[in-house]
């Protein structure tokens, strides 16, 4: 299957690495600066081989002809790509978040369902082994009536990781913490909460980053439609370091947290009457990982090039990027107006909340 990445930036390594794991055949790879090109293939010592490297995505995309891009660019640049690819016919991975307004979102969702076209959002962390065991749990109703699940991510991000690109951190191509750093959380907190919610009530603020547009803490409570609620904080303050990003989910018959780096640990696993051994759940779903990013895209990818084959849909589909954009957007716009925000939510953007946090 032909493929070709389009941005070279952080998180480009783990497109290119899940690429050649399952064997796809990397024809092209675009970004604006071709030093970053060389940067990424160099680290695969691919620099030397014939793929090609472009610096405009059309041009990329007309003489190429991939039949499956992925989209690494800055976040506001998102939808714009995606939507030209998914009418020029060719399957899309989207890294996180898949747009940067909910218009945006429905016409990725509308358009790969006119033109056919497979459309995963990136958010990798359902593949871990942690979460897929936790979702086998609530699938199989082993939580009993589930009460609430909570989702934190305490991490930091100072100065210096800003400063790598000037779009971090602006209402228009990144949005704050929660959109940027926390948006696998929301994902897997709907979709391990059965996805519909009822209402959001919130609070973001910028309380250490005045050089930022947008927040750098945000704290929500979630009402989801079958009676269970969500609490979802996050932030990047935490000093020094990355402290955690953890998961938990409360029922009754079972109490369940997943932690690491990722979610990529079952660091509690408790249910009555369980006839699988704890430490055992724990020792075989548990993955030991040096980044926050995780093993997912190797499988993700897997996923998606299976639903290519089979014209079905992927696990995160095109919807599932626009319910995790809804849950942030939905957080942003309750901040602001100070209310609850019922879902589902209207026309709402991240540009909606330009000068919220001037000072």
């Amino acid at each position: 299957m032909k493929y070709a990445l389009i941005g070279c930036g952080r998180i480009s390594p783990n497109h290119i690495a899940a690429a050649i794991k399952n064997k796809l055949e990397i024809v092209a790879v675009c970004d604006i600066n071709l030093e970053n090109i060389n940067i990424l293939l160099d680290k695969f010592d691919m620099v030397e081989t014939n793929i090609i490297h472009y610096t405009d995505y059309k041009k990329m995309i007309e003489k190429e002809k991939p039949e499956l891009v992925a989209i690494a660019t800055e976040s506001g640049l998102h939808a714009e790509i995606a939507l030209y690819c998914i009418k020029k016919g060719i399957h899309c991975i989207i890294e996180k978040p898949i747009a940067m307004s909910m218009q945006d979102a429905r016409k990725i969702c509308e358009e790969s369902e006119k033109n056919n076209v497979v459309v995963c959002a990136n958010h990798q962390n359902r593949f871990n082994k942690s979460i897929q065991k936790i979702y086998q749990a609530v699938e199989k109703e082993k939580f009993g009536k589930i009460f609430h699940a909570a989702a934190h991510v305490r991490w930091n991000r100072g100065k210096s990781y800003y400063d790598q690109a000037k779009w971090r951190g602006t209402w228009a191509n990144d949005g704050g913490c929660l959109m940027n750093q926390c948006i696998h959380n929301a994902d897997l907190l709907r979709w391990l909460m059965g996805d519909e919610i009822e209402e959001v009530m919130a609070y973001t603020d910028n309380l250490n980053h005045d050089y930022l547009e947008a927040e750098d803490l945000g704290l929500a409570v979630i009402k989801f439609k079958n009676g269970a609620y969500g609490l979802f904080e996050g932030t990047v303050n935490v000093f020094p370091k990355n402290l955690e990003e953890t998961l938990y989910i409360f029922g009754s018959n079972g109490t369940v947290k997943a932690g690491g780096k990722s979610v990529n640990l079952i660091e509690e696993w408790n249910f009555q009457n369980d006839d699988e051994n704890a430490n055992q759940v724990k020792n075989q779903n548990s993955e030991l990982t040096q980044n926050v990013y995780g093993f997912g895209h190797n499988p993700l990818y897997t996923n998606v090039i299976n639903a290519i084959q089979t014209n079905t849909k992927p696990l995160v589909d095109a919807k599932a990027g626009m319910r995790a954009l809804e849950l942030i957007l939905a957080i942003y716009q309750s901040a602001a107006t100070g209310k609850p925000v019922k879902l589902p939510l209207g026309d709402v953007s991240s540009v909606d909340f330009i000068g919220r946090f001037n000072k």
